[in-house]
């Protein structure tokens, strides 16, 4: 049985100048954490009528556009120059990343909320859609709809069913509605599995190795041998691209502990003194976009918070994976 109850959809959303820089390595689409990061502050936001508790986040892309110009292999985001500083000197330009997004926002929720009426529900949904209408999301700002595109930005509060068969239909329905579009899965099984497959011919490859080999396009030389006279055999030398199982990308999946766990005001200048303190780096894994119409249920989907504390890992996690292979 499931433990995810209800789904809070909140359909299209268009976002400008979001963060397309997602860790130090990485670019192209705002870290899962950004997301999970607006789930948290929204639930902090929310109204104490609204009785709500958000479990879990996906995210569905239909479009984007990345702010940068292209040429040749290089790419440059487009930048802004500062207003001169308090001297009257030219302040230095800060490398920022800006992309365009129209996405779709899936939250699993649970609440006294979700079991009342269905004009209550609906009355929750646009509340909250409301709210995160005046947040930013991933660094962006969210943009009201053009005329005659609101009624595809209403939000709904999907109660799921308790019977498997009934509710593979309600999925099979909600994302029929996402179409078109990608969502971004973790997919840890494939960095794995690289790795065993890399240290077969390198025994001293890392998991930096695999990773970085699953990011790139990889070109391949083939050799093939053809029977031009009897007996004579004669190479032919062709190029071509590795196909990998899917559209993968690197992704940020959290932070890494680098030093001990230091107590409130211990650390000078931290942003926070009433807190702990921990220095971190970012932690990779590979994602794979997917289109909705292949996913079978909600886990496939969401991402949520799986923190090791006595590992000092700060991570989040999903179980597409998972689900995947139960299905098998």
């Amino acid at each position: 049985m499931s433990e995810i109850k209800n789904l809070l959809i909140l359909p299209h959303l268009r976002v400008q100048n979001a963060n397309a820089i997602s860790s130090p390595m990485t670019w192209g689409f705002p870290a899962m954490s950004a997301f999970v990061g607006l789930m948290q502050a929204l639930e902090r936001r929310l109204p104490e009528h609204l009785k709500l508790e958000f479990q879990s986040v996906g995210v569905i892309c239909h479009d984007y556009q990345t702010q940068a110009t292209r040429g040749g292999f290089t790419r440059s985001f487009h930048l802004t120059r500062n207003p001169i500083d308090k001297a009257g000197n030219t302040a230095a330009i800060v490398e920022e990343g800006r992309i365009h997004l129209e996405i779709t926002l899936v939250f699993a929720i649970v609440g006294e909320t979700c079991y009342g009426a269905k004009q209550e529900r609906e009355q929750a949904a646009r509340e909250v859609s409301e709210i995160v209408s005046g947040m930013r999301i991933a660094g962006g700002s969210v943009v009201p709809a053009p005329l005659g595109a609101v009624s595809r930005q209403r939000p709904w509060l999907e109660a799921l069913d308790d019977d498997a068969e009934a509710r593979a239909l309600q999925f099979r329905k909600l994302r029929r509605r996402w179409l078109p579009g990608f969502a971004l899965v973790c997919r840890d099984d494939l960095l794995t599995k690289h790795l065993a497959e890399m240290r077969e011919q390198m025994p001293e490859a890392s998991a930096l190795d695999a990773w970085l080999d699953l990011s790139r396009l990889n070109h391949e030389c083939r050799l093939t041998q053809t029977e031009k006279k009897a007996g004579e055999l004669e190479e032919e030398v062709s190029w071509e691209i590795r196909r990998l199982p899917g559209w993968l990308v690197p992704i940020p999946v959290g932070y890494g502990a680098i030093s001990r766990r230091f107590e409130p005001g211990e650390v000078a200048s931290a942003r926070d003194a009433t807190i702990p303190f921990r220095f971190v780096e970012s932690l990779y894994s590979i994602g794979q976009w997917v289109s909705p119409h292949r996913l079978t249920c909600p886990e496939q989907l969401l991402w949520y918070v799986d923190n090791d504390l006595d590992a000092g890992l700060y991570r989040l996690a999903n179980d597409f994976t998972a689900r995947y292979h139960a299905i098998q």
